[in-house]
């Protein structure tokens, strides 16, 4: 692997993301309005566009939506 394609991804950055430490920052107010379904993404398009982009705040982000949303079933 040469890590073309992990270099074109990262040149083709959304310019709305916001970074790592914003989404973090932010991460308990996007998750409660994804759970309510409040329009999460149409009120923070950058940490949509960050969560999109970003493996482990994805991670982050699926991992407290579980832990808000309760056991599965």
């Amino acid at each position: 692997m040469s890590g073309w394609a992990e270099l074109d991804r990262f040149l083709d950055t959304d310019p709305r993301d916001v970074g790592c430490e914003e989404a973090m920052a932010m991460l308990h107010v996007y998750v409660e309005l994804v759970a309510q379904e409040a329009g999460a993404e149409r009120r923070h398009p950058g940490i949509a566009a960050h969560l999109r982009a970003c493996g482990p705040c994805s991670d982050d982000f699926e991992g407290l939506l579980a832990a808000i949303s309760g056991p599965a079933g």
